[in-house]
């Protein structure tokens, strides 16, 4: 099952008691005090981990407790200081304060961790409070309280080229031909259930990774249909391939590349700015391509966009659109580097 959003609580743990106690040896009966210091309260941290994809687990166990820190003992030994507790998450996880909605830290590398709640600090023990006028104090110092946190987990997946479309547009066909990626394919809408990511292999030391997620409808920024909660999934990428069927009719081609885009906009204005490539797919289906090759230029042209026309099924045009998408992403690349 794919897990994109969680709420856990993590409570660091409490910092030990300092200890009370007084030096005893044999011809010393009234020594000083001698009590240690309570050990520290372990801190959370999350860290990354590239191989996991989901937050399954964190949905099953939601509570996150580190250890308390050991009470200070006699002879001036210090308390065992409790133990970090480190919590896995796929890379692409962002971490927010569930309550005031804050954000934390972004998890975008494998192994990078944040440490999100902080042990208490152990307890002085009654040596740190002996003085010229007071030698021998019967008193210590509690530990203080580990910090605790609901927090918000979400993940949106690290992909280079995002895959938009309307349901059963041949997004999954797709990424499957590109990439090493096979998700569920079937000639009805909302095949695809889950994001499903795919890595390109371009050459010997290039390649890119992109993600297919769910149709989108019209209304899906208001949560109709499957696409509007796997849409943060391509905020992080660089462009967009948008996929348009080409058995449709003119008029509803436009309809449905103006929804797709609206849907974008209303969702994260920010998505509806990115590079965009018009992927024309199922041409295999097509017996008069000089027709579709007008009703391009009538509109689409207009809008200076790159376009490709695929068949996903037999790989037609496939080479010629990668070889595209490449550019696009270098010339991406060169603008964010400048």
């Amino acid at each position: 099952m794919f897990v994109d959003q969680v709420k856990i609580y993590v409570k660091a743990g409490d910092g030990g008691k300092g200890c009370v106690s007084f030096r005893r040896e044999k011809f010393i009966p009234k020594g000083g005090p001698d009590g240690g210091d309570g050990g520290d309260g372990g801190s959370i941290i999350i860290q990354g981990n590239n191989n996991l994809n989901t937050l399954l687990d964190l949905r099953y166990q939601q509570h996150y407790k580190a250890k308390k820190g050991s009470p200070g003992l006699g002879s001036n030994k210090h308390g065992k200081n409790g133990n970090d507790l480190t919590i896995q998450v796929p890379v692409g996880t962002l971490i927010s304060n569930w309550e005031t909605s804050d954000i934390l830290h972004d998890i975008t590398k494998d192994q990078e961790s944040v440490l999100v709640v902080r042990g208490g600090k152990g307890g002085r023990g009654n040596p740190r409070f002996k003085s010229s006028t007071h030698q021998t104090p019967r008193f210590a110092e509690d530990g203080t309280e580990g910090e605790e946190l609901w927090l918000q987990l979400e993940l949106k997946l690290l992909a280079d080229v995002g895959l938009v479309g309307k349901p059963n547009t041949g997004k999954s066909t797709l990424i499957s031909k590109i990439s090493s990626s096979r998700p569920k394919i079937a000639e009805y809408p909302f095949t695809t259930l889950k994001p499903n990511l795919g890595v390109v292999k371009v050459s010997d030391f290039k390649s890119f990774v992109a993600a297919d997620i769910p149709g989108l409808i019209k209304g899906a920024h208001q949560g109709k249909g499957l696409g509007i909660q796997f849409l943060r999934h391509i905020e992080r990428t660089k462009i967009l391939l948008h996929l348009i069927d080409v058995t449709t009719k003119k008029e509803d081609m436009v309809k449905d590349f103006e929804m797709i885009n609206e849907e974008l906009y209303n969702f994260d204005e920010k998505l509806s700015l990115k590079p965009q490539i018009i992927v024309f797919n199922k041409i295999d289906l097509i017996q008069d391509m000089k027709k579709i090759e007008e009703d391009y230029q009538s509109y689409f042209v207009k809008k200076g966009l790159p376009s490709c026309f695929i068949s996903a099924v037999q790989g037609e045009g496939i080479k010629s659109l990668i070889i595209k998408i490449v550019g696009i992403l270098e010339k991406t690349d060169n603008e964010q580097e400048n």
